[in-house]
């Protein structure tokens, strides 16, 4: 099976270096016609540079089609505007991979505000801007892709980045609920999870693992989720190599009567509500209500009336 994006416009943010210039490359090589957008500042989020004309310029000397692009992704204005240039110029968008970013990495006690608000800003806010942007596009074509990027801090935590974890889980329920408004017009939403040796990580591996993080090795997983084919609502890992996928997942609910329905009868429950065991991952929110009244008509029989049933 060969992957191809003939005939796709896509648009790459952060895309002057690490990560998202890998991306714009293997898409320009497969046949898509790329904006490359980046501000080409420091990982802090401060300067600019050319980063994004040099990468145009790879992109054009391998016999690609490529133009640059210098919105910041926390101006929606901005947004519209390179969407506009992208359809002005080629007819569409087709492909939107969010993966602009920044860190501002310290402890939540030391932390300020103002760079709290920022890494959100740029992360959670810019990639819902730049989605926004496309969204109506992608809407009348009836054919969008569209990854986020999250982070293992925000899956799991790390210590440290307080301001990245809440911006990057933020991300995967972004992506749950576009994936479920973008479905009858074929927009498929992912997100991906990369660990890899860019300029936002160059002091946190050592040099050996560094090098083996090599961004390269996450572009197959981040190209199979825009493709024509891809799955949609997936949380996919990826890194040297190694991919796997993540789940928001929940166990069975413990329904409680009334006379348990207290913080001691709680306590008292913890074990089963805490409980590891029957594990799903519900494709929306519904499906939470739907077990607990599940649990509850195991608990008074299967006639048993949402709102009027009593313990």
């Amino acid at each position: 099976m060969s992957i191809d994006f003939n005939d796709k416009v896509a648009i790459v943010t952060g895309a002057g270096g690490g990560l998202g210039r890998e991306y714009a490359l293997e898409l320009a090589r497969r046949g898509a016609k790329v904006v490359v957008n980046d501000l080409g500042g420091s990982r802090d989020g401060t300067g600019h540079s050319d980063a994004a004309l040099k990468v145009v310029e790879e992109i054009e000397a391998a016999g690609g089609t490529a133009m640059a692009n210098g919105h910041s992704v926390t101006e929606f204005d901005q947004m519209e505007a390179m969407v506009a240039e992208a359809k002005e110029k080629w007819g569409g968008v087709h492909i939107l991979i969010n993966n602009a970013g920044v860190l501002r990495d310290k402890t939540f006690a030391k932390m300020s505000p103002e760079d709290f608000e920022f890494v959100l800003k740029v992360h959670l806010t810019g990639s819902a801007f730049a989605t926004k942007a496309v969204w109506e596009t992608m809407r009348e074509q009836a054919y969008g892709r569209i990854l986020m990027t999250a982070s293992s801090t925000g899956l799991f935590g790390n210590f440290g980045q307080a301001n990245y974890g809440a911006a990057k889980l933020g991300l995967a329920g972004l992506t749950k609920t576009l994936q479920l408004e973008g479905a009858k017009y074929n927009i498929k939403v992912n997100t991906l999870s990369p660990v890899a040796g860019t300029r936002m990580t160059e002091d946190l591996f050592p040099e050996e693992a560094f090098k083996l993080f090599d961004p390269v090795n996450v572009v197959p997983a981040a190209l199979f989720l825009v493709s024509e084919d891809a799955p949609t609502n997936a949380i996919v890992g990826a890194g040297a190599g190694g991919f796997h996928s993540a789940w928001v997942v929940m166990n069975d609910a413990v329904w409680l009567k009334d006379e348990d329905r207290t913080v001691e009868g709680f306590a008292a429950n913890w074990d089963k509500i805490g409980a590891m065991t029957n594990l799903q991952a519900p494709q929306s929110g519904a499906e939470q209500s739907g077990a607990i009244l599940k649990a509850m008509q195991g608990v008074l029989g299967k006639d048993a009336a949402p709102g009027s049933a009593r313990g």
